[in-house]
């Protein structure tokens, strides 16, 4: 089973400023209230492509688990990975940006829990039309987001099943639920969470956004700066 997502939105600022926003909206609690959930941040690699010119990064993400906690209450532990206290996941997130073209393309991914849901975030930013907007489309950034959910809990729950029939548990809930049930489930139970965090993001790229308008690039980047001195101490 596979559930689908797509929401458009337009900010009001340059592609540069935007793309900056972005790579910066974890940076720090202080800098965005709203990533507050996101633990820690590593760059894995990032290099500019000699022949395009294009940014590419590959960055990883320590985030509490966006997974419902109905589903964890659901399902034993031998699926989700055992015990009752809060659950996080690893995101792996690819970006490319094209500043002389003015767009951007992300993509994020889960890398644990797949067995249960996998989730696929994808951006694509770019700068509006002149002769659709004028000269405000300079000062503006338009995204387009989509998120796939895909759950096969029930097919490895089946399978599980045919190897243990003995197992009380699956029997039931594969007969009560039945497969497709069960992925319908999980993907709408995440993908309820998902819209909220989505609207929860884009008040935190605006409020990254205002930061980096009303202090400029620089009075942001000696802020981070300096919290991480302190945080050194």
């Amino acid at each position: 089973m596979v559930l689908t997502h797509t929401t458009g939105h337009t900010y009001s600022h340059p592609f540069p400023t935007v793309t900056l926003a972005y790579f910066l909206r974890y940076s720090s609690p202080q800098l965005n209230p709203f990533a507050a959930h996101v633990l820690s941040t590593d760059t894995i690699s990032s290099h500019v492509d000699p022949d395009t010119r294009r940014l590419h990064t590959t960055r990883i993400h320590l985030k509490k688990s966006r997974m419902p906690k109905a589903i964890f209450k659901l399902l034993p532990g031998s699926v989700t990975g055992g015990g009752a206290g809060e659950k996080a996941s690893y995101i792996l997130e690819t970006s490319v940006v094209d500043i002389k073209q003015g767009w951007m393309k992300t993509e994020s991914r889960n890398l644990n829990f797949t067995g249960v849901l996998s989730v696929i975030e994808k951006h694509q930013f770019s700068v509006p039309s002149e002769t659709e907007r004028g000269l405000a489309a300079r000062n503006e950034t338009d995204v387009l987001t989509s998120v796939v959910f895909r759950s096969r809990l029930g097919e490895r729950l089946r399978g599980r099943l045919g190897q243990a029939h003995e197992d009380g548990w699956l029997s039931g809930f594969i007969g009560g639920w039945g497969t497709k049930g069960i992925q319908r489930s999980i993907e709408s139970l995440a993908s309820t969470k998902t819209l909220d965090q989505l609207g929860k993001s884009r008040d935190g790229m605006r409020l990254v956004l205002e930061r980096i308008r009303n202090n400029g690039v620089i009075g942001v980047l000696e802020s981070l700066r300096r919290e991480r001195q302190r945080q050194a101490q």
